[in-house]
């Protein structure tokens, strides 16, 4: 295994950290306290292709494998989180379904405008009675003529404000369970789709979710994505193939904290002396730093192992884990290491802790994610 980077991406990465800390963290607090990222950071964003990250070249993306993707949103973690989310939502499993499993006339249609960001992306499966239990939609997709005619109701879903694409999933033969499930790519504009209740969240400000309304929504045949039936095993390749992106957009928030709280060590004074020097401290700072550089060679060993094609069921679900549990394990000692100063809201801090406490619940929660480990583990060992 080769974690190297060639000379292009160490440019992009040297690009998006000049960005990050030029552009957006000028803005972060204008973020939280709007919970709107302005249009100036988006508009700089499309210029630098950070919308494309996902995407092939011939389609106009950047054309980048996965160890180079994690690259950049390593960066990219490392501020604002309701920003993160947007563009990590857009390139990760906003658009990775259309890029793997579409057809053609497919990713001609919408993959260019995607990777410009003239048009965002958005995953739609949660419903209020399907949300770990993903086989449970209740989402119907019923064929009329020369189309599929889709009513229910989605939540939580990220993006849903600002994408113009949606990778939806809805149930097209009730008597056949999780194989009766299909994948569609739904335009916002299509008859009969509406955005509902905009959901009031605990972090990720600049970030939104929210409703998805189908009440007889009108996709004409050629929005299937992939096979009829298909899509309930394209929905966990779509959020298998994004876990690693997860993982390294956690990192970089994980090194944010680690850098911030060993400043600030540095420059307290509690009884004499830097509280770096006491060892209840010190300590703190260890344990952030052998977690985060365990999370970083995990991290890049599993976006490898996509990179090579290999499976990586298994491998996706532990690294999913393992980098949401660390990166709330090292905001709590953040928090803890600032003191006051870490809960109040006018320090970065606090916002890190609320924003990261998201990541052990979306795109899987941890309990989820325990039990794909379980069940690898039971293939691979059935002969036992």
């Amino acid at each position: 295994m080769n974690f190297e980077f060639d000379e292009d991406i160490l440019n992009l990465k040297k690009n998006v950290r000049d960005f990050i800390q030029t552009e957006v963290e000028a803005v972060a607090m204008q973020i939280e306290e709007d919970n709107q990222i302005p249009e100036k950071i988006i508009q700089l964003s499309r210029e630098m292709g950070l919308f494309g990250l996902s995407i092939p070249e011939q389609y106009g993306g950047l054309g980048i494998g996965m160890v180079g993707k994690c690259a950049l949103y390593e960066e990219i973690g490392q501020t604002h989180n309701g920003y993160t989310t947007l563009i990590g939502a857009h390139t990760g499993i906003g658009t990775v379904g259309i890029v793997e499993m579409g057809n053609e006339e497919q990713k001609k249609k919408y993959l260019p405008a995607m990777a410009s960001g003239e048009k965002l992306g958005a995953f739609a499966l949660t419903e209020p009675d399907a949300g770990s239990n993903a086989a449970n939609l209740k989402t119907t997709a019923v064929r009329k003529g020369d189309k599929f005619l889709i009513n229910g109701l989605k939540h939580y879903i990220t993006n849903a404000i600002e994408a113009s694409v949606f990778t939806v999933m809805a149930v097209t033969d009730p008597g056949k369970g999780a194989k009766g499930i299909t994948s569609f790519i739904v335009e916002k504009d299509f008859p009969g789709f509406q955005i509902g209740a905009v959901e009031r969240k605990m972090g990720l400000r600049g970030s939104h979710s929210a409703e998805l309304i189908f009440e007889d929504c009108e996709v004409p045949l050629e929005n299937v994505l992939g096979t009829q039936g298909q899509g309930y095993v394209n929905a966990l390749k779509i959020l298998a193939n994004g876990r690693a992106g997860l993982a390294s957009r956690n990192l970089g928030s994980c090194q944010k904290l680690l850098d911030m709280s060993v400043r600030y060590a540095k420059e307290r004074i509690q009884f004499g002396t830097p509280i770096i020097k006491h060892q209840a401290v010190s300590h703190m700072l260890a344990e952030m730093a052998v977690e985060i550089e365990a999370l970083r060679s995990f991290t890049y060993r599993v976006a490898w192992m996509v990179d090579q094609g290999m499976k990586v069921i298994k491998e996706a679900a532990m690294l999913k884990l393992y980098g949401s549990e660390v990166y709330n394990r090292v905001a709590d000692k953040a928090v803890q290491i600032h003191g006051g100063l870490g809960y109040i809201a006018d320090y970065p801090v606090e916002r890190f802790y609320r924003d990261a406490r998201i990541t052990r619940i979306y795109e899987g929660t941890s309990e989820i994610q325990k039990n794909i480990i379980a069940s690898q583990l039971d293939i691979e060992y059935s002969g036992l």
